[in-house]
């Protein structure tokens, strides 16, 4: 067998992942919040780009009013994203023109999407003065103060002593993220060189701080300081302290023996317990939660059709300054600053082609869906429409990849609350008669509607629920009603039917 050289001419197809497509894609999978992120990014590190204040249309549009012929043929200086029709939005005619429930709000702008949601950032000016619009929410939220600051301020005040504040700096750090001291304390006097006495000191100092509960080392401590701030702290309650296994387990006549109260006294004493904080860290020491921007708004027409239009206030409002392109390319001489120039103008204007196409698919996906889920949205969840990806693709002829792209972390605020797109994707279960099948959420919605309104003498087990579903159409096993009872966390019928009896 000889070897030698050939040139062989072939002809193949290949997808090529350019930087830009790879870019294409990140934007299309974005949140709301982190798009904007992506944009001031961009808006930092190439100069072509600016953001749209709306401020340079009316400036032009005064200057072309004051000198009409100077301005009649003069071009535009630089590109931005039309999204005009793109905010015009779609109108869904359901196919169902029955009249929606009553619990539907008619007027979206004033109940769901607030005074202003719908003006996007036309309101913005830059003159400072009183007529300027309201900043937004997150612009109003203050600094962060987290758990460790309170309780070092709570320190500062307190202990005066620099040896018990060295102390008291350690047991805070040793918290856990739920307020509870896990650490041994005989430890933590060894590392800093003190005595157990003195440890116990201060912690005895730091469980008087507020919130009320923090620096215990079990339940039982935790329950007990709350109940101690309250001054409902006696020889009974300590009791039932000691005996939570029992309050668990429902096991009321032990707990009336060993308490040495009566039924009323103990139903009262577990109403008090259950309305105290297991975790005082997490509820006290959790940040702010940030507001979630709805990405498409939709609203009832006036000829019961539904208005699907993208929401503003989600659109970052870039554009590309061709103006300042064309004064500095002629005074360039170097060919590096020319490549330069020339490689960031393509990138300022693929970025707004990409933000374009994005909210374009987007309203595209959106409107497929609310079609699809007419019957969700007129009357509620029981109405959910089992859905796939592949039928929303196959219906705007568009790869199921990109539909899971768009729905990720995207959300619909409507007329019955606010939704991701997510949500309107559930698996379908059988039923009992022909083709007819059911959504997963409105099984699961059924299931806790039925649970909700069992007597406590007939409380349901799963074997019950699967007959009753059936009764309704539904065809489905009794280890699924068990998963999806586990799932949204009801205890099982016969923890329901002692805690029912127990009446506590």
């Amino acid at each position: 067998m000889s070897l030698t050289a050939r040139l062989d001419l072939r002809q193949s197809q290949q997808l090529v992942m350019t930087p830009q497509l790879q870019q294409a894609i990140k934007l299309l999978q974005l949140s709301a919040q982190d798009l904007a992120a992506f944009v001031e990014e961009e808006l930092e590190r190439n100069p072509l780009l600016e953001r749209d204040e709306g401020q340079r249309e009316a400036a032009d549009a005064r200057l072309k009013a004051e000198d009409p012929d100077r301005h009649a043929d003069a071009a535009p200086d630089r590109t931005e994203m039309d999204s005009s029709e793109i905010l015009a939005g779609d109108r869904i005619t359901g196919a169902d023109d029955a009249p929606v429930d009553g619990d539907v709000t008619a007027d979206f702008e004033a109940d769901i999407a607030g005074p202003g949601a719908l003006a996007g950032a036309s309101g913005a000016s830059g003159g400072g003065g009183f007529d300027d619009a309201l900043p937004n929410l997150e612009e109003t939220l203050a600094g962060e103060v987290t758990l460790q600051d309170r309780l070092i301020e709570q320190l500062q005040m307190d202990v005066p002593d620099p040896a018990e504040r060295l102390i008291g700096l350690h047991l805070i750090e040793s918290l856990d993220e739920a307020g509870y001291l896990r650490a041994d304390l005989a430890e933590i006097a060894e590392l800093l060189g003190a005595s157990l006495d003195a440890v116990e000191t201060v912690l005895a100092k730091l469980q008087r701080f507020e919130p009320a509960g923090l620096f215990a080392r079990d339940l039982a401590e935790c329950l007990k300081l709350q109940l101690i701030e309250l001054n409902r702290f006696d020889p009974a309650m300590a009791a039932l302290l000691d005996n939570l296994e029992l309050l668990a387990r429902g096991e009321r006549q032990k707990l009336m023996r060993l308490c040495g109260v009566d039924g009323e006294d103990l139903a009262e004493m577990a109403r008090e317990i259950r309305a105290l904080d297991p975790k005082p860290g997490v509820t006290h020491g959790a940040a702010a939660a940030e507001p979630v921007t709805p990405d498409v708004l939709m609203q009832r027409g006036p000829q019961g059709d539904w208005i699907v239009e993208l929401n503003p206030d989600a659109l970052p409002k870039v554009l590309v300054n061709e103006r300042f392109y064309a004064r500095i390319a002629g005074d360039m001489r170097e060919r590096k600053d020319k490549e330069y120039l020339s490689e960031r103008l393509q990138t300022a204007n693929w970025l707004v082609k990409s933000l374009h196409q994005r909210a374009a698919t987007i309203l595209k996906v959106s409107s497929e869906l609310v079609r699809q889920q007419d019957a969700f949205f007129r009357h509620g969840v029981s109405h959910l429409k089992p859905l796939v990806l592949r039928d929303i693709a196959e219906a705007i002829e568009m790869h199921e990849s990109t539909v899971s792209r768009v729905t990720s972390n995207k959300y619909i605020a409507s007329p019955r609350g606010l939704f991701e797109l997510k949500y309107f994707f559930t698996t379908a279960i059988a039923g009992t008669a022909g083709d007819q099948t059911h959504s997963a959420e409105s099984v699961r919605h059924r299931i806790r509607s039925l649970i909700d309104a069992e007597p406590a003498d007939a409380v349901l087990s799963d074997d019950r629920l699967v007959e009753l579903l059936r009764e309704e159409g539904v065809d489905i096993a009794r280890r699924t009603v068990a998963k999806y009872r586990e799932a949204m966390r009801i205890p099982s019928s016969v923890h329901r039917r002692r805690a029912k009896k127990a009446a506590i």
